[in-house]
């Protein structure tokens, strides 16, 4: 983890957001208000941190928050009437929360960035992933044709762009995972461990399908 340490503005959410992703954002509590009005006028740019919320609600506050999410940035926005916000947002780079700070008037944190730690294996580690979404795709084929309706896409990480960092984050994105399963691939220290969590993710994905096969 960087040693650069910075209070940023937080915007806990009921999802996980993983780096690469597109997030809008209907913006309507006074208190989250107040926290785009003032990342729109922050002299460094219209950024703020997204976490998970592990326990709670997202209106009113007294949620329990996961510490580690991402930076994310407000490429456009709208304002509506009752001081409303529409956001267009786009996830960056991982981070890591150091400490919260008193929700006034919203949820702050001191936040570091948090890069891959590489270990020289990453992309020999995608091969384990994409045998694990062949085996999916494969499952996904037989439970769709047995039901008559169409199968999901779900791309290996040789069909993505990007580092093997970016392309296992692009692929979680993408295919039918709770967000429990997407925050412990965020959660990974480096792109070996991604590799290990998402192919065992998706070998559970696999298994409930092949339940539901046995079932009908």
């Amino acid at each position: 983890m960087t040693d650069l340490v910075r209070t940023v503005p937080m915007f806990p959410l009921g999802a996980t957001v993983l780096p690469g992703s597109e997030l809008p954002l209907n913006v309507f509590e006074p208190r989250y208000q107040a926290l785009v009005n003032d990342v729109l006028a922050a002299p460094d740019g219209p950024d703020f941190g997204v976490v998970l919320i592990t326990r709670g609600h997202e209106v009113g506050g007294g949620d329990e928050r996961s510490d580690v999410g991402v930076l994310v940035r407000i490429r456009n926005h709208r304002q509506m009437s009752g001081g409303r916000f529409a956001l267009d947002c786009v996830a960056g780079q991982r981070i890591k929360v150091v400490c919260w700070l008193p929700d006034d008037p919203y949820p702050r944190a001191e936040i570091a960035v948090w890069p891959d730690e590489e270990n020289g294996s990453e992309w020999v580690a995608l091969q384990q992933v994409d045998a694990a979404v062949i085996r999916l795709r494969e499952t996904l084929t037989r439970l769709a044709q047995r039901r008559e309706r169409g199968v999901p896409r779900i791309p290996t990480t040789a069909d993505l762009s990007g580092s093997p960092g970016e392309r296992l984050y692009s692929l979680a994105a993408r295919c039918p995972l709770g967000d429990s399963d997407r925050q412990t691939v965020l959660a990974a220290p480096g792109v070996a461990d991604r590799a290990r969590v998402l192919a065992e993710a998706l070998t559970g994905a696999t298994e409930i399908v092949e339940f539901e096969l046995l079932q009908s």
